[in-house]
């Protein structure tokens, strides 16, 4: 009788460590124009390939290569740059804000900026985003939503229009397409899916767009969600943000480095796809494509977005305990911002020049929306929406046992 040797558990282990520059290499990653792209009707089965390969338009020189490349004119273009600049100065002044003590909490999207921002310039007014708390790109890509009230709902100020009664950076703007922010992030994926049903239940021509990220796909809520939209061909767009880190566990934990997130798409029977998160061309492309696939009744895609999460979690974590500081600069993938404006320079329709003068501008309009939102109070100075707001608008008609704890609450 042959002797077996005991079974070992096998325990994922971080390729990033502290000091230990990060090996990328199980990223595969495609060049630049070399992966196909099929009809949009083509069948789930058949994009296997594509979920396992990484859609990309630009090249190392900032040319836009392969059936990929969207159609997109210059003002589009310089639109996107400017929307991500926006998002990054936006960032940085409000993880000021929070180290100065004015807002409670902040979450980054440093190195994501393209993600969020192309996805929203594919979208149609009336679609539903269900996003994460790092795509703030989607309404900063608007002009249609005030930096002055999104800061105000950071700082739980009097005119946060949520009235202190989400975490700062979970938004909600129905008249955006931004449905409120849950933080057990896997729910996004089961909502967006019910309302493309919905949607579809009704006829209308709207579609959902739900967002998670990779630590998110080891949850029940995200195979749940995989399984409704493909059974019912829900019009929806799940998007799994792989930015490598699920707060300080590495993406590996959840099953990432063995195979692709987009892979268990196909499993599920929805197209999928796996895309270079950092290429604004390349997200601009695949979002469309995923959109004309639910806007034409043709089922669900579900993307896979690669790239980084430059910062940290939150300002509650530090990620030098679990991973280098310059691990972002090793990333093979680049800086999304960098990228479109080496694209636009080498195209003749950006230059230097007007890269500061834009980051001025958009320096100016931000610190102006800041001081704006202050005018209303922070947490610093105390001007918070009042104790007895927090007892309004849960009922039509307040009913008695809440009269009676404000009445006990002395408000």
């Amino acid at each position: 009788m042959t002797k077996r040797a005991p079974l070992r558990l096998y325990v994922p282990e971080p390729t990033g460590r502290p000091g230990h520059e990060t090996d990328f290499s199980y990223l595969r990653l495609s060049p630049a124009g070399a992966v196909r792209r099929p009809a949009v009707d083509v069948s789930p089965l058949d994009t296997g390939d594509l979920a396992y390969a990484l859609v990309r338009v630009l090249d190392d020189e900032g040319r836009a290569v392969g059936p990929w490349v969207p159609e997109a004119d210059a003002q589009l273009l310089r639109n996107g740059l400017r929307a991500m600049l926006k998002t990054r100065l936006f960032d940085a002044r409000m993880l000021i804000a929070q180290r100065q003590k004015k807002i409670s909490f902040y979450m980054q999207c440093l190195g994501e900026e393209a993600i969020a921002v192309a996805h929203a310039f594919a979208l149609q007014p009336g679609d539903m985003c269900f996003p994460t708390y790092r795509q703030q790109g989607l309404l900063l890509a608007r002009d249609d939503v005030s930096m002055v009230e999104m800061m105000c709902q950071l700082m739980s100020n009097q005119r946060d229009p949520l009235r202190g009664r989400q975490l700062p950076v979970m938004y909600s703007y129905k008249r955006a397409g931004f449905f409120s922010i849950s933080g057990n992030l896997a729910t996004q994926f089961i909502q967006a899916v019910g309302w493309g049903m919905a949607s579809a239940i009704k006829g209308d021509t709207k579609i959902a767009s739900g967002w998670i990220g990779d630590g998110a796909t080891a949850e029940a809520d995200f195979h749940t969600a995989l399984t409704f939209a493909h059974v019912y061909r829900a019009p929806v767009i799940l998007n799994v943000v792989n930015n490598q880190w699920a707060i300080s566990t590495f993406q590996a934990i959840a099953g990432g480095e063995a195979t692709t997130f987009a892979g268990r798409g196909v499993g599920c029977g929805i197209a999928s796809l796996r895309v270079d998160g950092n290429d604004f061309l390349a997200v601009l492309a695949a979002s469309r494509w995923a959109a004309e696939r639910a806007r034409c009744n043709l089922g669900p895609t579900l993307i896979e977005w690669i790239t980084y999460r430059a910062g940290a979690h939150s300002t509650s974590d530090d990620p030098s305990r679990y991973r280098p500081a310059d691990d972002w600069q090793h990333f093979p993938l680049g800086d999304p911002i960098e990228r479109l404006k080496k694209h636009l320079i080498a195209s003749g329709l950006w230059s230097e020049r007007e890269h500061e003068e834009a980051t001025k501008e958009l320096e100016a309009e931000v610190s102006a929306a800041q001081k704006e939102a202050e005018r209303y109070g922070t947490l610093l100075d105390g001007h918070i929406p009042p104790l007895a707001s927090m007892f309004e608008d849960v009922y039509k008609t307040m009913p008695p046992h809440l009269h009676d704890q404000l009445r006990q609450a002395g408000a």
